[in-house]
């Protein structure tokens, strides 16, 4: 008696064939498999500090007649991406700010890696690798993620003061910049708990509560809680700012000053006052703990507690504590000095 291949079997072998001559009749290719020149990247997400030279890489499984490699940077919330480094295989070109730190690895003929020195808080974003042969072009995604720390902040005049670009000139000027959300979500799960709302780099405008309480929101879930679209030159919030590692250090200077006088004092030691982001980048990198409040740049008084203790602020998680902005003539605290190393 022959053998009879059973029905539901003959049809697993028969309809993939089915559905790649049904695509090539309609003159449709079955689905790309992926990159035919490009390997894809075992890690997607490359992780580095501020001031560090990081690697993305980006190899060629083989190399066709003629191409070139065009590196470029995903802009987040401008929908749009800058090119950074154009490179035929023998010589590379840059572009933009980005261009002149950056230059290819070349550890072999099919390296087309990227490397970034000095590493700084703008480099963060998404990346694309992308090969042109005039033929089928085809690219790779990588992400470059900072490791960092972020702080909420307003001015003196009180919460809910910035528009969007206002909120990011006040980062800057803090040694920082506007957090993303992606960071922000990293600073939840580590503890960050917020009422107030403030501007992220994409232009949304949301606050983190991990102790969902009656007066930040309401009831519910903790999480990331969100105010939804909002007008970037009109609607006023506070900022989330994201700081990463330091060059230098920061160091406290005790005694009764006034804002004028802590200035004079850290130029008697080669220093400046420290920014807000120099202060909480010092905490979370260096282990900066003291009970003194200090006069920052910006006229507000803070320290940094990693051990919680009686009598040191009186919270029980560790953090960057704020007194607020006392009157500059107020001759009560010593001051945060930085320095460059």
């Amino acid at each position: 008696m022959p053998h009879r291949t059973p029905l539901p079997v003959l049809c697993c072998f028969l309809l993939p064939w089915a559905v790649t001559t049904f695509h090539q009749a309609l003159g449709n290719p079955a689905p790309h498999p992926g990159p035919h020149y490009l390997l894809l990247p075992i890690h997607e997400v490359i992780h580095s500090r501020r001031g560090a030279t990081v690697t993305l890489p980006c190899v060629l499984g083989t190399s066709p007649p003629s191409y070139k490699v065009r590196w470029s940077k995903v802009e987040p919330g401008e929908l749009r991406e800058t090119v950074i480094l154009i490179t035929n295989g023998l010589h590379a070109r840059g572009y933009g700010p980005l261009g002149g730190r950056a230059s290819m690895r070349r550890g072999h003929r099919l390296d087309a890696s990227l490397v970034i020195k000095n590493v700084r808080l703008e480099d963060e974003g998404r990346y694309r690798c992308e090969l042109i042969n005039g033929i089928e072009d085809e690219s790779v995604a990588l992400t470059l993620s900072l490791e960092g720390v972020v702080f909420p902040y307003q001015p003196s005049r009180g919460r809910y003061q910035f528009n969007y670009f206002e909120a990011k000139q006040a980062c800057e000027e803090q040694d920082g910049r506007l957090a993303t959300y992606g960071q922000l979500y990293q600073a939840w799960t580590e503890g960050l708990d917020w009422c107030n709302a403030g501007w992220l780099l994409e232009g949304s405008v949301r606050y983190p509560v991990l102790n969902a309480r009656a007066p930040c929101g309401g009831q519910g879930r903790p999480g990331i809680r969100s105010y939804g679209p909002r007008d970037r030159s009109r609607d006023r919030y506070d900022a989330f700012c994201f700081t990463s590692a330091l060059a230098g250090q920061v160091f406290f200077v005790p005694g009764r000053l006034t804002l004028s006088e802590a200035h004079a004092a850290c130029r008697r030691r080669g220093a400046v006052v420290a920014k807000v982001g120099h202060l909480y980048a010092a905490w979370k990198f260096s282990g900066l703990d003291r009970c003194d409040g200090g006069w920052l740049a910006d006229g507000s008084v803070r320290f940094p507690i990693t051990t919680p203790r009686p009598r040191c602020g009186g919270l029980p998680d560790p953090g960057v504590r704020s007194f607020g902005f006392p009157r500059p003539q107020q001759a009560t605290y010593g001051t945060y000095c930085y320095t460059e190393k």
